[in-house]
């Protein structure tokens, strides 16, 4: 069965390759095995929003945060989301949140810009936001009914992935640059300009028939329901609905006292109205709301059981028993209890599935799972895994040593060291996706962990990710120049590049390749134009390319590509 890491490793293949249902699968089954792994969440949130599905985008960048306040990324997903659903004061207010606490943050930095600039910017033709000109018109709502009646586009209409993008557009007018690039896009707009060029030119185009106004619907007079004769029915029948209309009269006094918070009162009619329709569950739920409303958690809760069983035995609607578990929901929830929370709320989803509900649902699992991350954080005990887990390193017992550092983190996340010993017993197994992210954890805690940037280099020397390991020895270098194992590892490395490739044959050599190209730096770096005509100027101009060269930031990007495998020497 694949692991969670795993799972997520195949949401970002498929996210970077442009399937983003593919990626949100494959993250949700990443959360279904470890719902306590903020970036996870992140992962999501990113593709929701890249598919164009901001709310869920929302929704998961809070759990995030949630999860994790010390990620930032989880404070630009927010801001991300909420810029799509042009709620832009929130938007704003999510970056800023996030660069309170991390300073100078590029990505938070460039959202709140993009936000505030939206934000202020004119509106313009067809609802969308200033900052675009006409380009954002491409979409309006008047250019996509035109598609709708145009025979080579509306069959593309169809398609709820290229609908998606294209609300997504119409939201967030911002995201048209990025949109152009998609082929389904382009394709669209493409047969929409072919038809176009066949119409005549000279002609004006025909102006919109403005909607008809709509009619006032003049307000009604609720009709009094007709009077049921019970003559007609035995004394038994004629008594039974008679109280049943006093019931209900004395429930929509209760209703009255609720109101106006005179709870007691309240509770007196209800009570009233119980007593003469004991079939009712309506009456038992208004009193657990009174009950709820004065923090009475448990009576709540009882009254709210007592309703769902009178509901059951009297075939209540499936609606109004999920309410009453629901509310017993919320009462468990106040009172702390988040086990029984949680199972009322599955309980009124089988009754009757309702949004709200799994809103809530999904903040109590979060709240639940992260309740008991912390109630099980343990330094001391923490302290005592590790120690086991070196002992059972020193004699070579690696799987042994795994489970014990794992048992490790669990008792104390944040401990860097932890992770880093975790990563080593992982490279022992040759499990090196998760010892490379163990380490980067453990960076992300440390910074200056110079024995996390060896171990980094190490692996990534393993994946022969060289132009990564380059980089990692040269970052532990910087925080301490005479480290023992970065400088080993530096020089590894570049005898590696300079020799190593040397000995690869053909097939090694487009695998190192096609792997660097999967890494977003090397991609950023040949789609630089500056770059892209030096590299030209290497077979078509070589003094001007030895000029790029005597740039040191240039210089750094060549031997990056060199290391990566890109480029070729000698």
């Amino acid at each position: 069965m694949a692991t969670a890491d795993e799972f997520k490793a195949k949401g970002n293949a498929a996210l970077q390759a442009g399937n983003t249902s593919e990626a949100i699968e494959h993250y949700t089954a990443a959360i279904r095995l470890d719902g306590s792994n903020h970036v996870y969440f992140s992962n999501r949130s990113a593709a929701y929003l890249k598919k164009g599905d901001a709310h869920n985008a929302l929704e998961d960048a809070v759990s995030c945060i949630g999860l994790n306040p010390s990620f930032s990324k989880g404070f630009s997903r927010k801001g991300a989301a909420l810029h799509a659903l042009k709620r832009y004061n929130d938007s704003i207010a999510a970056y800023e949140e996030g660069l309170a606490k991390f300073p100078g943050d590029a990505a938070l930095t460039k959202g709140l810009e993009d936000a505030k600039r939206e934000k202020d910017s004119p509106p313009m033709p067809g609802g969308g936001a200033g900052g675009m000109g006409g380009l954002a018109g491409l979409f309006s709502p008047e250019m996509v009914a035109q598609m709708a009646l145009n025979p080579k586009t509306r069959p593309m209409l169809n398609d709820p992935d290229l609908m998606a993008k294209i609300k997504l557009v119409q939201s967030n007018p911002a995201m048209l640059p990025a949109m152009l690039q998609d082929p389904k896009i382009m394709a669209l707009l493409g047969a929409m300009m072919g038809q176009e060029g066949e119409e005549d030119a000279s002609a004006p185009a025909p102006a919109p028939t403005p909607p008809p106004a709509p009619k006032k619907e003049e307000k009604k007079e609720p009709e009094p329901e007709p009077e049921e004769d019970l003559s007609l029915l035995s004394p038994e029948e004629r008594k039974k609905k008679e109280d049943q209309r006093a019931a209900k009269k004395k429930k929509e006094e209760g209703n009255e006292f609720y109101k106006n918070k005179k709870f007691a009162e309240a509770i007196e009619c209800y009570d009233a109205a119980i007593a003469l329709d004991p079939t009712a569950m309506t009456y038992l739920s208004n009193k657990a709301a009174v009950y709820f409303q004065q923090k009475k958690w448990d009576e709540c809760i009882k009254e709210c059981m007592t309703a769902v069983e009178i509901g059951k035995q009297n075939r209540a609607p499936f609606e109004d028993r999920a309410k009453a578990y629901t509310r017993a929901a919320k009462a468990y929830q106040k009172k702390g209890d988040l086990d029984e929370a949680i199972k009322m709320c599955n309980e009124a989803q089988l009754e009757s599935f309702d949004k709200a509900t799994q809103r809530l649902l999904k903040t109590m699992e979060l709240e639940n799972r992260k309740a008991k991350a912390l109630a099980y954080q343990d330094e001391e005990k923490a302290e005592e895994a590790k120690q086991k887990g070196n002992d059972f390193f020193r004699a070579k017992q690696w799987g042994d040593a795994v489970t014990q550092y794992e048992e490790a983190v669990k008792r104390a996340p944040k401990n860097a060291p932890i992770r880093n010993n975790l990563s080593a017993a992982l490279c022992k197994v040759m499990d090196f996706n998760g010892a490379k992210r163990q380490v980067e954890v453990a960076l992300e805690l440390d910074p200056k962990y110079v024995k996390a940037w060896a171990r980094k280099g190490d692996i990534e020397m393993v994946m022969k990710e060289f132009h990564k390991a380059m980089e990692s020895y040269k970052t532990g270098l910087v925080i301490d120049p005479e480290n023992a194992s970065c400088k080993e590892g530096l020089r590894k490395v570049n005898q590696q590049v300079a020799y190593g490739r040397a000995n690869m044959t053909e097939d090694e050599k487009k695998e190192q390749a096609a792997h660097a190209m999967a890494d977003p730096e090397i991609q950023a770096i040949l789609q630089d134009p500056v770059m892209q005509q030096t590299l030209r100027d290497f077979s078509e101009n070589p003094s001007s390319a030895q000029s790029a060269m005597n740039d040191p930031g240039m210089r750094a990007k060549i031997n990056k590509l060199i290391a990566a495998g890109i480029i070729e020497t000698g």
